[in-house]
């Protein structure tokens, strides 16, 4: 199976240098100037689990494509996917499968109406990553795990072939029954600790000592009542493991979204926070909601980012 890995990242990365440590047919779609560091310097991994050191793995530019790929593992930011569509289109061919691993579920939309819903699968991926001052990939948990599914059944001899080329690697890989849940699962999770950890810039933990539990446990319903009303509630094991890390006394868990806003940069605030709201069957009047709170101070911010980076560059 011939891989293509859109980004070579922290997720991308770390995925694709596993595949390619298990000894797949892993090609990076990368910029140019990615592609130099990793000429240069090889692509590595610093993990509990294995250190990966790769010298000069296989890169690609945009419009160096030339023939599809079996595989396209989506691993770019989600404001980053249109011009991430428009690098490696010319990848999917009428037997591609497109694994996306982007957060929420926006994306699927936007790849359906480029590729058809026959080519996307749905997938996750949890895991903590980060690059390094020098560019290495440093794996900061003991997860490291990748899920993925037909959407449509036409798709299950698709799933068949990916599991089979992931097996082996050193990271989780499971081929799920109802991918959609997985994601919608993950989706309530993520956007409660994105909002309660930039709403108040602090970790789980610190939020919890503040004595601020119940407004992380009240914004997880807020967001379960979404999946509710469209058609998929969370399991009550998978919701009652998302309470309890989202009420842990002394954890140290923040969003990346948190880092993202601290550093000034972009965010998925509309892709994570704001899509959510707007599947929500009726917003209240006046909308007080915790989820619209932290979706507001996120885009709030954003504002303030745009207006100071402009005022410095006049």
């Amino acid at each position: 199976m011939r891989i293509l890995v859109v980004g070579a990242g922290a997720i991308g990365g770390y995925f694709g240098g596993r595949l390619l440590e298990a000894g797949r047919d892993v090609t990076f779609l990368v910029r140019s100037a990615r592609a130099a560091r990793l000429a240069e310097s090889g692509l590595s991994i610093r993990s509990a689990f294995g250190d990966v050191d790769w010298p000069a793995p296989p890169t690609i530019t945009a419009g160096a494509i030339d023939e599809p790929f079996d595989l396209v593992l989506v691993s770019c930011k989600s404001y980053d996917l249109d011009g991430a569509i428009a690098d490696f289109a010319p990848a999917v061919g009428p037997e591609t499968a497109v694994v996306p691993l982007l957060n929420g579920l926006r994306h699927l939309d936007v790849l359906d109406a480029r590729f058809g819903a026959d080519r996307v699968l749905g997938g996750l991926c949890l895991i903590s990553t980060k690059l390094d001052d020098a560019g290495r990939i440093a794996h900061l948990s003991d997860v490291h795990r990748l899920a993925f599914g037909a959407r449509v059944p036409s798709q299950a001899k698709q799933v068949e072939a990916i599991a089979e080329a992931f097996a082996g690697a050193t990271f989780e890989s499971r081929a799920s029954d109802d991918i959609l849940l997985e994601m919608w699962e993950k989706w309530v999770f993520l956007a409660t600790l994105a909002g309660v950890t930039c709403l108040m810039r602090a970790s789980i933990g610190d939020v919890v000592a503040a004595e601020g539990a119940d407004l992380a446990a009240a914004m997880l319903e807020e967001c379960r009542a979404v999946a509710d009303a469209n058609g998929r509630p969370p399991r009550p094991s998978a919701f009652e493991s998302a309470r309890a890390r989202l009420t842990a006394p002394g954890s140290h868990l923040t969003a990346s979204m948190l880092t993202d806003l601290e550093r000034g940069g972009r965010t998925e605030a509309d892709h994570v926070l704001g899509d959510l709201l707007r599947r929500r069957p009726e917003a209240p009047a006046p909308d007080h909601s915790l989820l619209r709170l932290a979706y507001t101070a996120l885009k709030a911010q954003e504002a303030r980012a745009g207006r100071e980076s402009w005022l410095s560059d006049a």
